[in-house]
């Protein structure tokens, strides 16, 4: 999750939120990319968990990625919780389970994304080898149990933890069990973001099948290609899911604004003190009639933080959010920055995305949404398998590349970073069916080659 943001100017009303999202606006010139990987840290020598205390646990591991980087820590308490880039905007920050996550800097091109992603797992194994750990590129934690799993000190962590099973049955495992890459691009308008929110919302599924690499829980087979994506179904439906309405009449900034004010808060953060309002109104904030803040009244930091706390497919802050992927290996943490910038950063290709789905309705969306983590690729929408759309959005995300015309000092462009994705459609098998076909034949019905086969 990103570094929570420190900016105390006021809010006193509904337009100023809109105003504030719509300052995400940028020429295109301006456009950037924005990759974010989550990976599960492990114990080589046994497989366990890593700790957030002691001699090699999480703690060390992120102070010695401090003392390697150069990096601001990010502090709570006398905890440190991730690490500032304050020259490049990059951070690491952990997940509720200790999932080590980079959120990269905003960049002009895919060659960059990769160049980031892989001189960051390099810089991370130099620490973390010395301590024993390796990370696991994969959707799910295959073996551990929640209770196995630890817990990270991080307060806003223990505010959901404690509000999760309140309003679903999987937030807890969504929060500790779970790994995701995702890819944050830029939008020109509100109506160029309109336009991309309904073609990335819609096609989401389609990314989530072809990303599919969850088919582990608990040591067992689970039934399933994405447990991730399954488990976000029950996991707040008040704060995730498809966005129907963002395909209506009259969508744009205020829309979602409105959304996001009919979704509960978590927290209020206070200097470094966060006050746990679960339930609470974020409306109530603004008027400062909050019940357990009495008087206290919203301010932009509050916004910014409040919407990292919404978990649609597709996410809008002032620029919009891919959220649908399992975490792969390095070469598919690329893959999928590459598959949605190609859409979505180029005129024709966006164009041919909302072709492909503008005449899928609501029922069609959701029924899609529902039936990909269990059904990957072969998942049908009207006549169609979800791998024939999935090929016809990658042709289109090629040419999208491939118009953009950036090439690497092999002078090759960023259609290279397709080819994961494309040899997964070309087979019609997503990875989690060849683990599953694995954890059946080599692997004799055991997840512990994962450790071996699947770490980075």
């Amino acid at each position: 999750m990103a570094r929570d943001v420190s900016d105390t100017t006021p809010v006193g009303s509904r337009r100023e939120l809109v105003d504030w999202m719509a300052q995400g606006e940028k020429p295109k010139a301006q456009w950037r990319i924005g990759t974010e990987h989550e990976k599960i840290p492990f114990y080589v020598e046994d497989q366990s968990p890593v700790p957030y205390e002691g001699r090699r646990g999480i703690r060390t591991l992120l102070e010695g990625m401090e003392h390697l980087l150069g990096w601001e820590p990010i502090v709570e308490g006398d905890h440190p919780i991730g690490l500032y880039d304050v020259t490049g905007g990059g951070a690491i920050s952990l997940e509720p389970g200790g999932q080590f996550e980079l959120s990269g800097a905003p960049v002009e091109t895919l060659h960059d994304t990769s160049s980031e992603t892989n001189a960051h797992l390099a810089q991370v194994k130099e620490i973390a080898r010395p301590l024993g750990i390796g990370f696991l590129a994969l959707g799910m934690s295959p073996k551990w149990t929640r209770e196995e799993t630890p817990f990270m000190p991080k307060r806003r962590y223990e505010i959901m933890r404690n509000y999760m099973p309140k309003v679903g049955t999987r937030g807890l495992d969504m929060m500790f069990r779970t790994a995701t890459v995702q890819v944050n691009l830029d939008f020109g308008s509100e109506a160029d973001m309109v336009k991309k929110l309904r073609a990335s919302l819609a096609l989401q599924p389609i990314a989530t099948a072809m990303f599919a690499n969850s088919p582990f829980t608990d040591g067992k087979l689970n039934g399933l290609v994405s447990m991730r994506s399954e488990i976000w179904r029950d996991t707040d439906n008040a704060r995730a899911g498809m966005l129907p309405f963002a395909f209506e009449n009259g969508m744009g900034f205020e829309r979602y604004v409105d959304y996001a004010l009919d979704v509960p808060m978590y927290f209020v953060k206070r200097g470094s003190t966060y006050h746990d309002v679960a339930g609470a109104s974020f409306r109530d904030l603004m008027d400062g009639k909050l019940a357990q803040l009495p008087g206290e009244r919203a301010t932009l930091s509050d916004w910014a933080n409040h919407l990292s706390t919404l978990f649609p497919e597709v996410r809008l802050k002032r620029f919009l959010e891919m959220r649908g992927a399992d975490v792969g290996p390095t070469e598919r943490i690329a893959a999928l920055s590459a598959f949605w910038t190609g859409l979505l950063y180029d005129d024709a290709a966006l164009d041919g995305a909302w072709e492909l789905v503008k005449g899928w309705g609501k029922a069609d969306r959701q029924t899609l949404r529902d039936k990909v983590p269990r059904q990957g690729l072969n998942a049908m929408i009207g006549n169609r398998s979800v791998r024939d759309v999935a090929r016809d959005a990658l042709a289109l995300s090629s040419r999208g590349l491939a118009a953009r015309a950036q090439v690497d000092a092999l002078g090759r462009d960023e259609t290279v970073y397709l080819a994961p994705i494309e040899e997964i459609v070309a087979s019609g098998r997503t990875a989690a069916e060849d683990l599953v076909a694995k954890f059946s034949s080599e692997w004799d019905g055991s997840v512990a080659p994962a450790f071996r086969d699947l770490a980075y």
